[in-house]
């Protein structure tokens, strides 16, 4: 048994009974109220989900585990998802047996690449990325056990399954990025290497500093968990509810992930970005993009990157990406714009009445560095925040399997019913 399975089978036996005396006494206790204009409204801001991995205060950021952002930004992602499913990080012990492990598990089926060889040459990234996890569904070690597995030993198997699919994301996400994009034959895995090293090794990019390594691995670091309410963390956990193995749970969360409201965020940050740049040939001064700010402003449209759904302060996890630009990419004209719009578009929002939240976000600033580094492919970024998301998604359902969580099940009704309740 690995050490990682062994910590799990040590401290949730505690967990699952504390949950359980608390639930039982007080499950009538209200802790939130749904308003009209929720219902219509996404559900936004409704109090009604478990996530012990991760929370997002309005004014913090994401905090894992009781972490902040600022005291983990230099771990390993191995190291994350240690933390994300124990609530701790690992030792020096913990963390060789976690890698060990992993690199054990991470051949990926030859009929894997046959299936994205045969996929259309125009594919999305996300489709072949999602599709190379779901046809690996037949491996699942949850499904194929169901029938003679009890429902305490339900974790076990999810742990199975997701560390099996954890393993191989970088391999195959590196291999849609080299396929899709033309940039030559499979790269194989370099034997030692952590998740984030070795996802920047297959991917075939200038790593001769290290510095990409180093990006990588922030960057499945801090878009691993982001609480559970988002598309992709809810649709994977109500589909896992129903007991679909993770392979069926990730994809369904992950094919949210691809939707323009969600994943693709970063993307057009970028690109508003690099219209910028080519409207004043080359990077502006800070006068320039407060004019250009006002002209988008004045025209109706947002500033992307600026603004979030929860936070009311500087996204942290802009803050990590923006630390890395400036120790390792200061002289790179998109970044020095990107660091330029961090210094004036924050001051221009604060002074339009109807927006809360003038600070940036993770996207901000997380385009210019792929870009740096040469991957300036937009279609294929989304991937990158699946290969990270897929962390924080595999080991919410690990816990909420644990905690034998039903299925989920809320209740709809007809805007005649709304009308009826709202008007008594």
């Amino acid at each position: 048994m690995s050490l990682l399975k062994q910590k799990l089978a040590g401290i949730l036996p505690a967990q699952i009974k504390e949950i359980k005396e608390f639930v039982g006494a007080n499950a009538d206790k209200k802790v939130s109220e749904v308003t009209l204009g929720q219902a219509y409204g996404g559900i936004r801001g409704v109090k009604a989900l478990v996530c012990d991995t991760s929370e997002v205060p309005p004014n913090k950021g994401l905090i894992i585990r009781g972490k902040e952002l600022g005291e983990i930004t230099d771990k390993l992602p191995e190291e994350i998802l240690w933390l994300l499913l124990t609530g701790e990080l690992p030792n020096s012990e913990e963390l060789a047996d976690l890698q060990a492990d992993l690199q054990k598990r991470q051949d990926v089926p030859t009929y894997v690449w046959n299936v994205l060889n045969e996929m259309p040459s125009d594919s999305h990234p996300m489709a072949m990325f999602n599709s190379a996890i779901l046809v690996m569904q037949r491996e699942s070690k949850f499904a194929k056990n169901y029938n003679d597995i009890t429902k305490a030993e339900y974790w076990e198997y999810t742990l199975e399954d997701s560390l099996d699919i954890i393993a191989k994301l970088p391999a195959i996400a590196a291999y849609v990025y080299r396929k899709r994009f033309d940039k030559g034959d499979r790269i194989d895995p370099k034997p030692g290497a952590d998740l984030g090293a070795n996802y920047a090794h297959m991917l075939g990019l200038d790593n001769e500093k290290g510095d990409f390594a180093k990006l990588m691995r922030l960057y499945l670091t801090l878009h691993s968990d982001h609480e559970g309410g988002n598309v992709s963390a809810f649709s994977a956990a109500t589909v896992n509810s129903a007991l679909s193995d993770m392979y069926y749970s990730l994809t369904a969360g992950l094919n949210g992930l691809a939707g323009p409201l969600h994943g693709l965020a970063n993307q057009e940050c970028l690109k508003w970005v690099l219209e910028t740049m080519e409207k004043f040939g080359g990077t502006p001064t800070e006068e320039q993009i407060e004019k250009y700010t006002w002209e988008t402003l004045d025209a109706g449209k947002v500033i992307p990157g600026y603004g979030h759904a929860v936070l009311r302060v500087t996204d942290p996890r802009f803050t990590a990406f923006h630390a890395f630009g400036l120790e390792n990419c200061s002289n790179d004209p998109v970044f020095q714009t990107v660091d330029r719009v961090f210094k004036v578009v924050p001051k221009v929002l604060d002074q339009v009445e109807k927006i809360s939240n003038p600070w940036p976000n993770v996207d901000a600033g997380s385009g210019s560095l792929l870009y740096h580094f040469g991957l300036k492919e937009f279609e294929y970024y989304t991937v990158l925040f699946s290969v990270s998301r897929a962390i924080g998604i595999c080991s919410q359902a690990v816990i909420s399997r644990a905690y034998g969580l039903p299925i989920t099940r809320p209740k709809s009704l007809p805007t005649s019913k709304f009308k009826e309740l709202v008007n008594g």
